[in-house]
């Protein structure tokens, strides 16, 4: 008997009606144990969800990370509604544009103008453009990942559809490696328009790499674009620039900018800003009021940094309670702990990472736990949610240390890589 009738029978309409089933790859089915999840939510609030058949679920992705505050956070609900009293899009600008500009203008060291997108992969794509404008070059270097469009969907597994002219002008390089950069740039001189990265993911970045990147990509004509999609509004309020002391040329911006609602931004130096002066980057919604409304409710939040430190107290005690039980457990050659503490990744290894991941999977959601190798904490969650999920990974982590055969234990199949091998 399905555990989840009301997320079944919405899985069977929206599979005869949506390519997939859904708009987000990360979201599919394949990406969560069948009989162990839902398919389908309908109401957040705080770091909770409740799913179609009104089940409970304490949050760990946070919608892949956009919540910062929390679902239904009241300053930023409250600032859309007051906002939709007065409308969604208009004709002309509206004030909030420069308002939440100078917002981030002061909140972020080195940027100095802005302009705003509905999602990460725009902002990204957006700052690229750029780059190759202001270079007159048009080869790109990129470590991490970076959206869906082509430049970079392009250089991965996933690249149907993308003309191999386009692919062959993106290549990437290993991150925390200047050497490799470094010969990159020795084979290709002045043919590299920019290097793009996450500043920190799954790696923290080793002492001066940041810094050594930008040097490097100054030396050789190129311009550093930092993909802060995630860290930024994360790490500290200027993002992993504050965080790191450094200062790219150009740092796209999304996920935590609005709290759930579609909003993302590129900010850089004034000199390579202007190239948006006649870069094509317009949109009908980027002035969109209601995502702007969030967003200076979001800036307004955490501009103190007060907010952003309790999130990474909490994070850095989930981060060592998890680290912990690895060591207990002595499964250190199956599981890893890495990145920062305000969004932790518990890195899955083996002869069969996907059984194995699969498994921590569904032993987070016999706790009561949605996870998906990504631990983003956000304002509201509590010390039982993380005594929560922390029961979750010491049920599955025994099980691992005793030897189970745990892919027998799995209630469905395993979930399936994002990106398929070459």
């Amino acid at each position: 008997m399905n555990p989840f009738p009301a997320s079944a029978a919405w899985w069977e309409r929206a599979q005869k009606v949506i390519p997939l089933g859904t708009q987000t790859l990360s979201k599919h089915p394949s990406q969560w144990v069948q009989g162990a999840h839902p398919t389908h939510l309908v109401r957040g609030r705080g770091a909770h969800l409740w799913d179609v058949d009104g089940n409970e679920w304490v949050d760990e992705p946070m919608a892949l990370g956009p919540i910062i505050l929390g679902y239904a956070e009241p300053v930023v609900d409250d600032a859309i509604r007051a906002q939709l009293d007065d409308g969604i899009t208009f004709t002309l600008m509206h004030p909030l544009e420069v308002e939440v500009a100078e917002r981030i203008v002061a909140m972020v060291p080195g940027v100095e103008q802005v302009r705003f997108a509905k999602s990460g992969s725009d902002a990204v794509s957006a700052a690229v453009r750029a780059a190759r404008a202001h270079t007159g070059r048009d080869l790109v270097a990129v470590a991490g990942y970076h959206g869906w469009h082509d430049w970079y969907i392009g250089s991965t597994t996933r690249d149907k559809g993308v003309p191999k002219a386009v692919a062959d002008l993106t290549t990437a390089v290993p991150y925390g490696d200047l050497d490799v950069l470094a010969d990159l740039f020795r084979r290709h001189p002045g043919e590299l328009a920019c290097v793009v990265l996450e500043p920190s993911g799954a790696t923290v970045p080793p002492p001066g790499y940041l810094q050594g990147l930008i040097d490097l990509c100054h030396e050789h004509g190129a311009l550093s674009i930092f993909d802060e999609v995630i860290t930024g509004f994360r790490l500290a309020p200027g993002g992993a620039r504050q965080r790191y002391g450094v200062t790219p040329d150009l740092s796209a911006y999304g996920k935590a900018l609005g709290n759930g609602m579609p909003i993302a931004a590129v900010g850089g130096g004034r000199e390579v800003m202007a190239e948006f002066e006649d870069v094509f980057f317009s949109g009908t919604h980027g002035g969109e009021a209601l995502s702007l409304a969030a967003a200076r409710a979001v800036l307004d939040t955490i501009a103190d940094g007060t907010v952003l430190a309790a999130i990474e107290a909490r994070g850095q005690a989930l981060y060592d309670g998890v680290q912990a039980l690895v060591e207990r457990h002595g499964v250190d050659g199956l599981i890893t702990v890495s990145g920062e503490p305000q969004r932790t990744i518990v890195g899955i290894g083996g002869d069969q990472p996907l059984v194995t991941k699969s498994w921590v999977q569904q032993c987070q959601a016999e706790a009561g736990c949605l996870f998906n190798g990504g631990l983003f904490v956000c304002a509201r969650h509590s010390d039982d949610d993380v005594a929560k999920i922390l029961s979750g990974f010491d049920r599955a982590f025994e099980a691992l240390a005793a030897g189970e055969d745990v892919g027998a234990r799995l209630v469905g199949p395993p979930v399936q890589p994002v990106f398929r091998a070459p």
